[in-house]
């Protein structure tokens, strides 16, 4: 089954959870909890009413590849805070590129058009969420048109200098129950942690965002998952185009799919923001080979050049395991 949904706030590399839960933006903590738990009770292999073996995998497979992670990403406040920036950024980059933005739902459109857009934005994601999960076949298209509702909603908001209110803080720190376990709506999974009294949260700096995008391209490169480590690390240089340690690791990557041109693109640019950047030195050396120029740089922290044979020593696993064993 493909996973792929291309609609709404999805189209921009960015996974909608709000619209995977079929809750609107600025829903509560205790609002996004009942929904999950409505839903994951629907699609649990133990309570999935279908007699159709197709349909149990199906539903199985929308709870653990979607459902599950979509919550634990808004319940948990330190996730949900960094979530809740690049969903409004989203909102604002849309904003800016109206012009490119093309609605493909009814609802949608409906909504855009409203003169009463928080009455319009509701009562339309309201009819889309209770039919989200019944048709388990349309679960895909129904979640790419409420993340339509939610892109139209955003643009609005900020054409007026607004925010949805849960963009503007994190929820309260809360219990989140095992995902593949639902409970019943009455049970208790834990003991509330109550936030402390007019403790105002911290909102994730623009360099915590660009290292969590770091942090991302860095496990989709371990798992050689190449175009999409390149998608977030694009993602963090349009937050911050002046990370040469982005650049940097761009530049590896692209020498790991034999882009020769395209690393030394960045490595330079790497170079031109940091001219003390091992990585992009050590990457320079491996694009330009043994012919190059030799620089007076460190090949990594701690890691000198040879004394025989004046080249850096690459063993281990090259320049902080970076680069890999890979030969020239």
């Amino acid at each position: 089954m493909s996973w792929k949904i291309e609609q709404g706030l999805f189209n921009s590399d960015f996974v909608d959870c709000h619209a995977i839960l079929g809750i609107p933006v600025d829903a509560e903590v205790k609002d996004i909890r009942k929904q999950y738990l409505s839903i994951a009770r629907r699609l649990h292999p133990d309570s999935c009413i279908t007699e159709n073996e197709d349909d149990r995998q199906r539903a199985a497979e929308l709870l653990s590849k979607l459902v599950n992670p979509a919550y634990e990403k808004l319940s948990q406040e330190k996730h949900y805070a960094e979530y809740c920036v690049v969903l409004r950024l989203k909102g604002q980059q849309a904003l800016k590129q109206q012009e490119t933005v093309v609605l493909t739902s009814d609802p949608a459109r409906r909504v855009a058009s409203s003169s009463d857009l928080d009455s319009a934005y509701k009562a339309a994601l309201r009819d889309l969420s209770k039919r989200q999960y019944q048709q388990l076949d349309q679960a895909l298209e129904i979640t790419g048109q409420i993340s339509e509702l939610n892109l139209v909603y955003l643009m609005r908001k900020e054409s007026r200098g607004e925010a949805a209110s849960s963009l503007r803080r994190p929820p309260s720190a809360a219990p989140v129950p095992n995902p593949a376990t639902p409970r019943p709506s009455g049970t208790a999974t834990g003991t509330m942690t109550a936030p402390a009294a007019n403790a105002a949260p911290q909102q994730p700096s623009r360099d915590m965002l660009v290292a969590s995008y770091l942090r991302r391209a860095h496990e989709f490169e371990t798992k050689q998952n190449f175009p999409r480590a390149i998608l977030e690390l694009r993602d963090a240089l349009k937050m911050d185009p002046t990370s040469s340690v982005c650049h940097s690791r761009l530049g590896v990557i692209y020498l790991k799919t034999n882009q020769a041109t395209m690393a030394k693109i960045h490595f330079n640019k790497a170079l031109e923001l940091n001219p003390q950047d091992e990585v992009a030195l050590e990457g320079k050396r491996r694009v330009e080979g043994p012919n190059a120029k030799s620089t007076s740089q460190p090949n990594a922290k701690g890691s000198k050049p040879d004394p025989k044979s004046g080249k850096p020593d690459t063993k281990g696993g090259g320049l902080f395991g970076l680069f890999g064993n890979k030969k020239k």
